[in-house]
């Protein structure tokens, strides 16, 4: 098992394209989820919806959504210690890139994938059932997240700095994005 200090690069070096981090949106008792794949120099989405939350789902899933890109967009994928992804050897495999897992109870680690998964909880609330939201739909395809909401802008790509003091991981020296209401933060 690969773990996030195996990564050739520091945590927070994104001038590479192809770095993928993932992540599950589990549905109501676990009967559901979405997994959401995040580029982390440009941002870009991937949903990946699954039928249930476990390992042989995943990876089926996984593998049919991200194969078609190029293996210069295709370099490696970090996740989080979930069960989810016992099968990570295979998924490296059929993917050609590996996978790196973060420490345990280190979301900052995967920073753009959280701040997403954040933003997704407008479009996907926690206990229902995520079996309605298809990639047909608006929501499925992961549409309108880097758009601005009533709350507040989406502020990954902004520039501005984000105040707000659980959002600073200064152990690792990483900012991690958390929704804040409009007006808690300040311009400088």
């Amino acid at each position: 098992m690969l773990t996030i200090h195996d990564h050739p690069f520091p945590p927070v070096d994104r001038s590479e394209p192809g770095h993928w981090e993932g992540d599950l949106i589990i549905g109501d008792n676990y009967l559901s989820a979405i997994g959401t794949m995040v580029e982390r120099q440009n941002r870009m989405l991937r949903l990946v919806h699954l039928p249930r939350a476990d390992s042989d789902s995943l990876h089926a899933a996984l593998v049919a959504r991200m194969q078609d890109l190029p293996p210069p967009l295709m370099r490696s994928i970090t996740w989080d210690q979930g069960t989810e992804m016992a099968r990570h050897l295979a998924t490296a495999d059929k993917l050609g890139a590996p996978v790196y897992f973060c420490d345990s109870r280190s979301p900052w680690q995967r920073v753009s994938n959280e701040n997403t998964n954040g933003l997704l909880r407008d479009y996907f609330p926690k206990g229902v059932t995520l079996r309605g939201h298809t990639p047909g739909t608006p929501h499925g395809r992961g549409e309108r997240t880097q758009q601005p909401s009533p709350d507040g802008p989406s502020r990954p790509l902004s520039r501005r700095p984000i105040r707000h003091p659980v959002s600073l991981r200064k152990s690792v020296g990483v900012a991690t994005l958390t929704r804040t209401h409009p007006g808690a933060d300040t311009r400088p």
